[in-house]
């Protein structure tokens, strides 16, 4: 039986850099208009904490070790979007923080508010995500967090990506 040969092409690479740039161009659009949502949209991003160039609050790293979950909706300010990173002001309980998220660090972005989705291969040391609470940044009054609502189980309109890697 032949088995297939090791590619010398990292398309596994290449093609999680497209998506990652995706979502700076989502965020980019975001930041040229003000910092206005349109519509319903709004953004869950996970991301690995532990990645170089991510600078959070100390007491957030120790919160969520590995990876947390932010939402952008209506309480956050100053997003500015860079080439390889974004920043973003958002509340936690009560508590102002400015966050600096490199692209390669995100492991997942939702727009639950039109059922998309991406999730990506983490890029820190080759670790599989750990389960983890969301980080629960302040939500708008009258609203509570909770999971991504509006994102279906069957993965409809959710691209994964995962081209397992040989050792």
């Amino acid at each position: 039986m032949n088995e297939p040969l090791d590619s010398l092409i990292p398309y596994d690479e290449i093609v999680q850099e497209a998506l990652r740039a995706v979502v700076g161009r989502v965020l980019g659009q975001i930041e040229a208009t003000g910092g206005n949502l349109p519509g319903h949209h709004h953004f869950y991003i996970t991301f690995k904490t532990g990645a170089p160039g991510v600078d959070i609050p100390q007491v957030l790293r120790e919160r969520f070790p590995d990876e947390m979950t932010i939402v952008l909706q209506n309480k956050f300010w100053d997003l500015s979007v860079g080439e390889d990173y974004f920043t973003v002001g958002l509340s936690f309980n009560q508590v102002p923080a400015k966050l600096v998220i490199p692209f390669s660090a995100i492991t997942a972005f939702v727009d639950p508010a039109v059922d998309f989705g991406l999730q990506f291969q983490a890029t820190v040391g080759d670790l599989a995500p750990e389960p983890h609470d969301d980080a629960e940044n302040d939500a708008p009054e009258g609203e509570e967090r909770g999971a991504a609502p509006g994102v279906a189980d069957d993965g409809s309109n959710v691209v994964t990506v995962d081209f397992g890697r040989k050792k």
